[in-house]
């Protein structure tokens, strides 16, 4: 047994995989294919090998040059040092492992939190309709649902006028809402929980069954 265990060779020891989405098989086909002194051998059996790669990573199909990815991904594993005729120019090691350009992301900083970005994107949308019942009605739905992301994370009574006032104030101005406007009453068997936090009946009603599981293995 003891033997047994020493022959044994965990990947932690194992060379690090140059792409490990083609699997350790294909990494030793290719330093195979690279011992093969004659060059026309050698070639065929490379393109046996980019068969394989593109059995085992059907995705590449969906990239415009496809064949190309993978004869690169072959030189690649290769460590570029494949002498064979391949039907595409062999990759300039800089070319491919240039670190890619950063794009710039400017993100203005979120004014309410506890509402989310997505809030003042539709504030943004809403503030370009005209004034008018379907305006009004836009900034109802919009009320109703910022006073429930409100009760999420808050867990206190608010009042329709707090809402209000939060609505016209990250709109700097630009909402104002219509005098008269009411809110439809929240019910009192409504119940406003965190994401992934189970209402408080459900957890209760878990907790339940857990223990009687717990006393039928007993």
């Amino acid at each position: 047994m003891e033997n047994f265990v020493n022959t044994l060779e965990y990947n932690t020891h194992r060379e690090k995989i140059t792409l490990p989405e083609y699997g350790r098989l294909v990494q030793k086909l290719v330093e195979e294919v690279k011992q093969i002194p004659d060059r026309e051998k050698r070639t065929q059996q490379a393109k046996a090998v980019v068969r394989i790669m593109e059995i085992l990573n059907p995705s590449v199909h969906q990239q415009e040059n496809w064949e190309h990815t993978l004869w690169d991904n072959l030189f690649i594993m290769a460590g570029y040092e494949l002498d064979i005729d391949a039907p595409f120019p062999v990759p300039m090691k800089k070319e491919l492992e240039q670190a890619p350009q950063i794009v710039p992301v400017q993100k203005k900083p979120i004014k309410a939190t506890h509402y989310g970005r997505n809030i003042e994107s539709i504030i943004d949308l809403i503030s370009t309709k005209e004034d008018g019942e379907v305006k009004t009605a836009m900034i109802r739905d919009l009320a109703i649902y910022m006073r429930t992301q409100y009760l999420i994370w808050n867990k206190d009574s608010v009042s329709d006028q707090t809402i209000f006032k939060d609505i016209e104030k990250l709109s700097d101005g630009r909402i104002q809402v219509p005098e008269g406007l009411e809110l439809t009453q929240i019910s009192k068997q409504a119940s406003f929980n965190r994401p992934g936090i189970a209402p408080m009946g459900q957890q209760r009603g878990r907790n339940n069954a857990r223990r009687g599981q717990r006393r039928q293995r007993k």
